[in-house]
């Protein structure tokens, strides 16, 4: 399926016709808005949209594409992938390599006393420090986020957010996908998840994209208990696609002494 075309399907599924000034009866059968009432508000031919819709139209322009975010009601996130997905047919980019420079590492092991890790757009921890290892059980190089969530950890419940997090994560990968078409790596771990996880085939089906830069995250542990963490993602510079993630414990609360106690037992030996 075309990445544009689908895209486009799915949000103007979502757009109730009311919302944008369309009367509905009973009589109506198509969810969300029509292919016509789309081209008639974002003021572009029928026949045109059509083909955008198949994947038969090809470089749309600026203008278009923003009437067309405008009329689907897109927040700034997924605008900024519809752009995306539109340039994909203009050129491609080559997916970032996942080295660590040693400077790198040497920060990471800075981080002492909140769980750290380095990840790359696949969701592919590429290292982090001891305490990350004991959140998640195993040492962190050959990790991949999405593949513990809905292969690995699905039933044994290490996140307590369990929910939050599915939606994050292939909101995340979608994006990853806009950016990096071309991806082998990436198309066969999406391949992986929609083959083990009926959840993840939901969830990618509705091409929802997402930008997470910091939020809640909890973890059930199954040695210290509920930790209730902070996320701050930190997009590094020079190093495309790559993030630290740093999950801190507000003070004086008892995620900090479950941390304390976290950072007291044997680190993992295997994976």
């Amino acid at each position: 399926m075309d990445d544009l075309a689908g895209f486009l399907r799915t949000r103007r599924s979502r757009v109730a016709p009311a919302a944008v000034g369309i009367p509905t009866d009973g009589r109506r059968r198509v969810e969300g808005l029509r292919r016509e009432e789309v081209a008639h508000l974002s003021g572009v031919s029928v026949d045109y949209y059509v083909r955008l819709e198949q994947g038969r139209a090809t470089q749309p322009s600026e203008q278009v594409l923003d009437a067309l975010a405008r009329v689907l009601g897109l927040d700034e996130t997924e605008h900024e992938h519809l752009h995306r997905l539109a340039r994909q047919r203009r050129r491609r980019t080559k997916a970032p390599g996942g080295r660590v420079r040693p400077e790198l590492l040497r920060v990471l092991g800075l981080v002492a006393d909140a769980p750290a890790l380095l990840v790359d757009h696949r969701l592919d921890a590429l290292a982090g420090n001891r305490l990350a290892g004991l959140l998640f059980g195993r040492p962190m190089p050959g990790l991949n986020i999405a593949r513990h969530l809905f292969l690995e950890e699905a039933e044994n419940g290490l996140y307590a957010d369990g929910e939050q997090c599915t939606l994050d994560v292939v909101g995340h990968l979608r994006l990853a996908a806009g950016r990096h078409p071309d991806d082998p790596r990436l198309a066969s771990l999406i391949g992986e998840l929609a083959m083990g996880s009926e959840r993840f085939r939901r969830l990618w089906a509705r091409a929802d994209v997402r930008a997470r830069t910091h939020g809640r995250k909890v973890y059930r542990h199954p040695l210290v208990g509920l930790l209730e963490l902070h996320q701050e993602n930190f997009e590094l510079p020079g190093e495309p696609g790559m993030e630290l993630l740093v999950l801190s414990a507000a003070p004086g609360t008892p995620t900090e002494d479950g941390l304390r106690l976290l950072a007291s037992l044997d680190p993992p030996t295997h994976p």
